[in-house]
């Protein structure tokens, strides 16, 4: 636990000035940003996170709430990815599994290991709350869009309609991420 905090602390991270109030919960959400829609002079917020060496960003304005990782309730005929569902402050909210809807290989839970909650649009413009399991997160950046370059053409036969633009931080590369169309394949009713 006190690794954890040394790596990152959580409460810094939701209550640290910079970050609009927007991250916290019960506060309203609007949508994302495309990259490419944007003029030269906006500032966006990122919250970046690490799925085993792959670094990844999330418009701000999507999160809700970082907790640590808890007790995860499976749900029966779901997708591999979909881990099951957990109560938070009695709300029911399905967990998503980063590491397996990415295919990415399985990992070990660890100390760094967190839920990111994420408001999230679904195509018929309602909203829902989402937790997505990921292992670690790193920091809450300001981007422009001279920071973040297209998406690249990975051909035809890849889609990639998820992934906002490709940001370059601290000598890293982060794709950023549009959560509601990675999780569109999410059904889940209320």
């Amino acid at each position: 636990r006190a690794r954890f905090r040394r790596e990152i602390d959580v409460s810094k991270v939701i209550d640290h000035p910079t970050i609009p109030a927007v991250v916290r919960p019960g506060a309203p959400m609007s949508p994302p940003v495309r990259a490419h829609s944007r003029s030269r002079s906006t500032t966006d917020k990122y919250l970046t996170f690490v799925l085993g060496r792959e670094h990844y960003g999330l418009p701000v304005l999507k999160v809700r709430e970082i907790i640590r990782f808890c007790d995860i309730t499976p749900v029966p005929q779901m997708p591999e990815y979909v881990r099951g569902v957990l109560n938070l402050r009695g709300k029911i909210i399905p967990v998503v599994d980063l590491r397996m809807k990415f295919n990415l290989a399985e990992a070990k839970q660890t100390e760094l290991t967190c839920i990111i909650l994420v408001q999230v649009t679904r195509p018929d413009k309602s909203n829902t709350l989402m937790a997505l399991v990921v292992d670690g997160v790193e920091e809450v950046v300001n981007l422009t869009e001279a920071d973040i370059e297209p998406t690249p053409d990975f051909g035809g036969a890849v889609q990639a309609d998820y992934i906002l633009g490709m940001a370059k931080i601290k000598g890293q590369v982060k794709a950023l991420l549009d959560i509601d169309a990675v999780l569109h394949g999410v059904e889940w009713k209320k």
